[in-house]
Formats: structure tokens, sequence, C-alpha cells
């Protein structure tokens, strides 16, 4: 009797609650998001510790992050995923990429969507929490340079932008000292410090030179837009996926407040060998500032955030890749060209 009483006891004890994950981030200097994080259901058994997770690939609730710079592309794939799963709850988290990995590799979340892979140190740290990290690429993308609709300089190859990004050119007129369009010092705008499209200029462009201490971040990639709207002289440098028109089909056009840049990787630079970030330019690398963007999972499988990794990587969420401006990875895609009869 005693023994079936302390067994009992036992087990009454080993019920535990649902246990709420929280964890806090910084998002500004001044701010800081408390989030809450999946249910879980414990329960015990002779073995120990057991985890039943109460998702599904369709149904459940996840917590996900991504890129402040991705927000657009990732918001529009959780309308569509969460519209067809009604029953799918995935609260989104869009914070700069550093503290975007820290996250993951803390076992804070579980998914992110990022403009970089895994390193294999990344993949090994993983590893020793007991998790298996897998990546998915699911789009190309191109880092933008935006300038002022009264700005009509909007040529520029790979060796002017790096000595921008070092201060060795600082005015408008030493880009083209014929005829320019805007006078004055040229300012550099970003989204934020912890910016992967800064980190991207850092790897890609400037390669190991010091950054010029004249670059500014602002707060947000709408601010930039905003900031590159307003100012004459500004140069702002973005995700395509922000400045991409949604209404146009071809994917021919941008956000009509701005001018985009074209960019190219000839030392004498023309309308022939400089290009916009078109998906076609970007498709065939033509276009010299593209990044590929990946998902990364280190969930467990038919879990709610792999659901949407399937989604994201098959047939729909894919279209929805190409509708933002992007080029898919896992869909075969078609270069037209037109030809004008004269």
């Amino acid at each position: 009797m005693e023994k079936a009483e302390s067994r009992k006891q036992k087990v009454e004890i080993c019920k535990l609650d649902d246990l709420n994950l929280r964890f806090t981030f910084h998002v500004s200097r001044f701010t800081k998001l408390i989030l809450l994080c999946s249910t879980i259901l414990f329960f015990s058994c002779d073995n120990g510790i057991k985890i039943t997770r109460l998702d599904t690939e369709t149904s459940g609730d996840a917590i996900i992050g991504s890129d402040e710079c991705l927000a657009p592309i990732v918001k529009e794939e959780l309308a569509v995923f969460t519209g067809l799963n009604p029953e799918a709850n995935i609260t989104p988290i869009y914070i700069g990429e550093n503290e975007l990995f820290k996250l993951l590799l803390s076992d804070s979340i579980r998914l992110i969507v990022a403009a970089r892979d895994i390193t294999d140190r990344e993949k090994e740290k993983i590893k020793t929490m007991n998790l298996t990290p897998r990546t998915q690429m699911i789009a190309k993308d191109g880092v933008a340079l935006i300038i002022n609709k009264k700005n009509t300089d909007s040529l520029i190859n790979v060796s002017l932008l790096q000595k921008i990004m070092t201060g060795e050119i600082t005015n408008w007129n030493q880009l083209n000292p014929t005829l320019p369009s805007v006078s004055g010092k040229i300012q550099v705008v970003f989204d934020n410090q912890n910016s992967s499209t800064l980190r991207f200029i850092n790897d890609s462009i400037v390669r190991g030179k010091f950054l010029s201490s004249d670059l500014r971040a602002l707060e947000s990639n709408p601010a930039v837009i905003e900031y590159v709207a307003k100012t004459p002289n500004a140069l702002g440098v973005i995700g395509v996926n922000w400045i991409s028109n949604p209404n146009d089909s071809t994917k021919l056009s941008f956000d009509e407040t701005i001018r985009v840049m074209s960019v190219g990787k000839e030392e004498n630079i023309n309308e022939d060998n400089a290009y916009k970030p078109f998906p076609v330019y970007l498709n065939n690398n033509l276009y010299p500032l593209t990044r590929e963007i990946y998902i990364i999972l280190t969930d467990l499988r038919e879990t709610l955030p792999a659901g949407f990794v399937k989604f994201v990587a098959g047939d729909a969420g894919q279209r929805i890749i190409l509708k933002a401006g992007l080029v898919p990875a896992t869909r075969p895609t078609r270069e037209i060209y037109i030809k004008e009869d004269f």
C-alpha cells in the first residue's frame, strides 16, 4: 500500500504544467522584447522525462526568426501558409543578422531565414545541443544601391563602390566630374549596425579594408527608403525585396520614390555592362551584388517549423519568391529576351 502511494506521489510530482520558455533579446539600444515560446507538454515514465510535441506540419504554435532585411518576403510566405493552414500559428521575429544567429545558436529558436548559410563551426555547436542542423537555399537575392530621384548618376562599378565604402571617394562629383547631377558629400545609409547588407558589403566588396566611419546606420529598411527619397546626396544599401514593385508582373521596375543604380564589374562602366538587380541578372550573376537566401532548421521533422520549410521550398512558396522579384532556388526559371523591331 505504501509502495502504491509512493508511486502515485511520484507520478503526481512528475506531471509538470505546460512550460512557457521565455527569452529576451536586444532589438535596439532602448528596447527589449520578451516573447513566449511554443508550449511543450512534459510527462514522466520509468526511464526519465520524455517530450511530446503537440504541433504537426500544418498545425500548432511556433516562433521563427528572420533577418529584418528579408521581412517582406517572409511576411508574404507566412500569410499564404497560415491562410492555407488555419490551425497553424507562427510568430515571426524580425531582427538583425547577428542577433538572429545568436538566438539559433542558443536554441532559443529553431528556424531562421537568413542571407547566409551556417558555417561549419556553427553546425558543430548546434550538434553539441543534440540538434541536427538542416539548411535549404530558397532564393537568390540582391543588395540594391538606391539614390534620390534628382540624382541621375546611376551607373557605378564594384571598384568605385569599394572606394565609397572605405572613404576613398566621399563626393558625388568624384564619380562624375564632367556633369554631376548632384554635388556634395555622399551620405551612405544602411538599415542597422547588425545588418546582413552591411556584412555583405564588408565581406564581398571591401574585403579586408576598413569601412568608412561616415557610414550611417538607421533603424530599419523603410527608414533607408524614406531617407534616400528625401536626401539628394544619399546612397542607400538595401535588400531588393524591399524595393520591388509588386504591381509589375514583369519585375522590371522598382519603388517609384527612389532611383536604383546599375552596377557592373568592368572598369569602364556604361549602360551595356552595368545591370540593375532584376531577377534575370540575379539568376545569371551578371548583377555583382547577388547573394543567396537560406532557411536554417534545427527542429524535429514533421513539426510546424519543418512544415513551413516544405511550403517555402515547394511550388507555392517559390512562386511567392518569384512574385517578390527574387529568383526561386528550387524551381526552374526561364530567361525571355524581347527583340524590338525598328
